[in-house]
């Protein structure tokens, strides 16, 4: 699947705007703070309802009007389709093929895309957090069932830790909202668990190419329940392990066990790359991750996945960007940079060039010939 356009009204900093892609490479160039980054966030939104800057879907109405309108039309499977968001005080409302979703999940499915961007280098090196967000976006994108079960875990939780929190809390209450953690924190942890093995397979290859094979990465799924083998096992012991710790969670005023406590190890060459890892190797994981992101949405789903590189090359050495480049030709890329090097469109065969200037497209080429002004 491809992107072919782009239409945005209101959004951050675009007045209004409306953009046609290239099926593979759009590099997406200027000063900064011109919003670059802005139509990258657009697309990302068509994929899971939200941006990856922000959990308040206000921030990308433009400052002082009341809404904001972002359109896309893309391409899969020979069909062209659109989805059409309307963000407001009121909400959000979401039209796909002209028609109004009742649910942000029926919104998963339609187009799959991967974020690579400085901050996802990181993901190596920052706390658990990071990683749980990356197998939840994941996971999310591939699976509506999960999306739906990480939804349902994340409100019980909520509800728990408020109850752990009262003066008088009732624990017949509080153990109705473990039930229901229990139950779909099983689904969670079962999920995760089989994705990190086969996250762990795929990018473990793309890492040994990267090094040539100097470097052999692992992944390993960390959580503090034990991985069962059956949801009944799994759910059963979780209950058990709430209702055995509930006096310590009542002293803590939170749930001290749970799939919102799990971590992936990444370990390169048997030594743990969180703690003892160079930049250079934790950059080199971060990619290798991002690169079998991509892989694994292909195995789900059959379709490519769009990649939106934001501000990200600089970061990576050529080698790197070389490799990065030559491993996603099948794909549609984004790549937002403040620079446009020579080297860089060397290493593409074709592509189109936008430059953005104060929320408007100024110009535009194709293998650097001018095709609007």
């Amino acid at each position: 699947m491809y992107f072919k356009e782009l239409s945005l009204k209101d959004f951050r900093n675009y007045p209004e705007v409306s953009v046609q892609f290239h099926p593979k490479v759009n590099i997406i160039t200027g000063e900064n703070a011109q919003g670059k980054t802005n139509l990258i966030e657009a697309l990302y939104l068509m994929s899971l309802g939200k941006s990856f800057r922000t959990f308040r879907d206000g921030e990308l109405i433009a400052f002082g009007k009341d809404f904001c309108r972002a359109r896309s039309l893309f391409e899969k499977e020979g069909q062209e389709s659109s989805l059409e968001f309307i963000i407001s005080a009121e909400g959000k409302e979401i039209r796909s093929n002209g028609v109004r979703l009742q649910k942000n999940s029926e919104l998963l499915e339609n187009v799959y895309t991967v974020i690579f961007s400085p901050e996802d280098l990181k993901i190596v090196k920052e706390e658990p957090e990071k990683r749980r967000k990356f197998m939840d976006r994941e996971l999310c994108m591939m699976d509506p069932v999960y999306y739906k079960t990480l939804g349902r875990y994340k409100k019980a939780l909520v509800q728990r830790n408020n109850l752990l929190r009262e003066d008088h809390p009732n624990k017949d209450v509080i153990m109705a909202w473990s039930e229901a953690m229990a139950k779909e924190g099983a689904k969670i942890t079962l999920r995760r668990n089989a994705f990190v093995k086969r996250l762990s397979e795929v990018s473990s290859d793309l890492h040994s190419k990267i090094t040539q094979g100097k470097e052999l990465l692992s992944l390993e799924y960390e959580s503090d329940l034990p991985v069962l083998e059956t949801e009944a096992a799994q759910t059963e012991y979780y209950y058990e392990k709430m209702q055995k710790d509930l006096e310590k969670d009542l002293f803590r005023r939170t749930t001290g066990s749970g799939p919102h406590k799990d971590d992936i190890k990444i370990s390169i060459g048997g030594i743990d790359a969180r703690h003892y890892g160079s930049q250079g190797q934790q950059r080199t994981a971060a990619l290798s991750l991002k690169l079998a992101e991509i892989a694994l949405i292909r195995e789900e789903t059959g379709e490519d996945a769009v990649l939106l590189l934001d501000d990200v090359l600089s970061e990576l050495d050529p080698n790197r960007q070389t490799f990065l480049l030559q491993s996603l030709s099948h794909v549609q890329l984004f790549i937002t940079t403040a620079e446009l090097s020579e080297g860089l469109l060397q290493k593409l065969p074709e592509y189109r060039i936008f430059v953005i200037s104060g929320g408007q497209v100024e110009k535009q080429f194709d293998n650097n010939i001018v095709v609007n002004v």
